[in-house]
Formats: C-alpha cells, structure tokens, sequence
C-alpha cells in the first residue's frame, strides 16, 4: 500500500485527522479540491483560539502545520472515485493517478444549494447565512429575517430572536398551524406571508412580491445540502436523511458502515460548524488509527 491513510477532503475535519494520524507516525495522503465550504464568509466565529479570523488563514495555517509532518502528502485534485481492493482501497485522482491506502476517510464536505431568488446567492455568506451561532452575534441585536424553505424553518424563526427583531417570511412554502404561531409570538418573531421576490441592499432587504421593502442587517436560511463525493453509497457507506439532504451515517468513533471507511465533518453530520468539524476530525483520526493498529485489513 501506499499509504495507511488516504483522506478525501482537506478542509478542517480532514486536516484534523490527519494530524491525529501524522502524529501516530503514520503515512497519510490528503487530496483536497480547495473548496471549503465556509469560502463565502469573510470571517469565521464560534471555533476557540480561531474566533474572527479569515477562514482562508485559518485553512492554510493548518495546512502549514500538518505538512511540517515528514509521512503527510498533499494532493490538489478531486477523488474520481474509490473501490475496494486486497489489503485496502483504490482511489482515482483527477490528476490521473491512483493511489492505494489501507484506510480511508471521507472528509470532502457538502455543497449548498439555494433558494432560487435574485440577489441571495451573492450576499452569501456575507448579508445571508444559515448557522446563528456562526454569524447571528456580528449583526447586533439588529433585524434579522429568516427565509423559509419548509417548515423546518421554524427551527430558525425560533431561535434568532435571541440575536435580533426578527421576522419569519413564509414565502408560500408553508403555512404555520395555531400552535407554531403560538409559539412564534411567545418567542416574538413576527410572520410576513407575502412570498420573497428578491434580495437587494447593502444587507439583505427583503423586496415583497406586492413591492414593499423589509430593510434587514442579515438573513438566514436553510440551503439544500448534497455530498461533494457522490460515491460513498458505492463503498458501501449508509447514508442518513437530515432535515436538508442525505449524510454519511456514522457511529460515535465516526466509523461509516462500510469496513475500513470513516467519515467526519459536514459530510458526516445533519448540521455542522469549523469547531463540530474540527472535533469530528479529531475523532475519525484517532479511531483509524485505531483500526490501523487492532483490525485486520
């Protein structure tokens, strides 16, 4: 084999467990296509000793640090794909090589796919997010609105008054029932039915389809979430429905259902943040080793 390790995806959950394995001596392949999925965001909250830096900085810093480990080799690329052969697995890099490992970790994140409305796209990460404790503190007790994309939605309409006045617009995807208002006025998030016909401003200032303009300093919503890999089901990986798209499913050491295969981070996660995939990351390293060391191959 060429490597004990291979891991696809070299964003903080897979560069965290590379350097769990780095430090357990042992030899680790990281292929990473440089799309963090935090890219859009000028700056990264809620991660301890990292709180307000660049993401990009965050990145390369860590980047920097496990390279300095003589058994980490990096590669920019995509993994075409990975199948099972003696001993371990095969992956097929974008850059026309193979390489065989015995273990593998499935680190490459998820892609986001927003709702089709002008101007929410390019005010991403930026006037528009999906996580509050990420983004809700830097908007200041402003006005906050939450974009509804099913009634799961209501989960935000909920919490963001604790960072904002904020205003649930249904947008015609759903219509609360007497309890969810009930609950929406106790919290004191008020509701706006008229459906959502842009975003403009230089925040995010919602433009109602009967012309009216709701000014707002930020707005959330729940984008739909697909695997960057779309072939861990082939490995024999489970997934798992979340409440916006498919998952890899894992148990508590971040082992997948697949032998020899695990997974951290977004990918492996309904919902996640830098500090979540840094932890997951952690995690799957330190039990790979462990697979590395007890189980046979």
């Amino acid at each position: 084999m060429d490597y004990d390790v291979i891991i696809v995806g070299g964003s903080y959950a897979g560069m965290s467990a590379g350097l769990q394995l780095a430090r357990a001596r042992r030899k680790v392949l990281v292929v990473d296509a440089g799309e963090r999925r935090n890219r859009f965001a000028s700056h990264s909250h809620g991660f301890l000793g990292q709180d307000g830096r660049e993401p990009g900085a965050i990145g390369a810093e860590a980047r920097a640090q496990l390279e300095l480990y003589s058994t980490v080799s990096w590669v920019e690329g995509r993994a075409e794909g990975a199948w099972r052969i003696e001993g371990g697995f095969a992956v097929d890099l974008s850059t026309g090589n193979l390489a065989n490992g015995r273990r593998l970790v499935l680190a490459a994140g998820v892609s986001d796919s927003l709702p089709d409305i002008p101007g929410l796209r390019e005010r991403w990460g930026k006037s528009v997010f999906h996580c509050p404790y990420c983004h809700g503190y830097e908007l200041n007790q402003g006005r906050i609105g939450v974009l509804a994309v099913s009634e799961h939605s209501m989960h935000h309409g909920l919490m963001l008054p604790d960072w904002g006045t904020t205003t649930l617009f249904t947008n015609g995807v759903f219509v609360p029932d007497a309890e969810q208002l009930r609950q929406l006025a106790a919290r004191g998030t008020a509701v706006e039915a008229t459906p959502v016909r842009e975003v403009g401003g230089e925040g995010a200032d919602v433009v109602l389809d009967d012309g009216r303009v709701i000014a707002l300093d930020g707005l959330f919503t729940m984008p739909k979430t697909s695997l960057q890999i779309p072939w861990a089901e082939q490995l024999g990986c489970e997934l798992e429905a979340g409440p916006m798209g498919n998952f890899i499913r894992t148990d508590a050491m971040k082992q997948t259902t697949a032998r020899g295969v695990f997974a951290c981070g977004d990918i492996a996660r309904a919902a996640g943040s830098v500090a979540l995939s840094v932890g997951d990351g952690a995690m799957a390293g330190a039990a790979t080793h462990r697979s590395l060391m007890f189980e046979a191959d």
